[in-house]
């Protein structure tokens, strides 16, 4: 059985922050952080051992029907970074939990969740393999995620790479699907 021994570090830290300073916080969650608790965050993250996969969708080059449906887009999302990572991470021995943070939206939980365990049943080839949809504010991990991917939105978007340096050795891929499309959208 894996761990996450990141996601109990975080849980002391943010045990840590609730003692001895002002903040009291029900999770991390990077964009609405202040930088002060960002850069313990961070700190915590780039001594840990983890590994980042990431794809990247250029929305300017998503094909229009994709982009009028965010359902549809999300699950393609899905598929394009599984079908990429999956051969990668796990193999036909291994068990595989697959944690996506839940949403607020009955009708949109269902869909996704449903694009989520669709998207994972084709392309994992693991025996054992379980999908997950819970709040960012009940597992540690998907806090994790969030501020990977929010330092990872801001070295695309915004050519900020500060944040992303804390984390670069952690990152195993960067998988730009839409990167040589040569037709943009909008």
């Amino acid at each position: 059985m894996g761990s996450c021994g990141i996601g109990a570090a975080l849980l002391e830290l943010r045990r840590d922050l609730a003692l001895t300073s002002d903040q009291v916080l029900s999770e991390f969650h990077a964009a609405e952080d202040r930088q002060a608790v960002r850069n313990e965050v961070f700190g915590l993250l780039a001594l840990d051992s983890f590994r980042i996969d990431a794809t990247i969708l250029d929305k300017t080059k998503t094909v229009p029907y994709l982009a009028a449906d965010p359902l549809r887009f999300y699950k393609e999302a899905w598929y394009l970074h599984f079908k990429y990572v999956g051969p990668k991470i796990a193999g036909p021995k291994d068990e595989l939990l697959v944690v996506a943070s839940s949403l607020e939206v009955s009708r949109k939980k269902s869909v996704l969740a449903h694009a989520v365990r669709d998207v994972v049943e084709q392309i994992v080839r693991t025996s054992v393999w379980a999908t997950a949809f819970w709040p960012a504010q009940a597992d540690p991990c998907l806090q994790v995620a969030d501020y990977a991917t929010w330092a990872i939105q801001r070295k695309y978007e915004r050519d900020d790479t500060r944040s992303y340096e804390l984390i670069r050795g952690k990152v195993a891929t960067e998988f730009e699907p839409f990167l040589f499309g040569p037709t943009t959208y909008y």
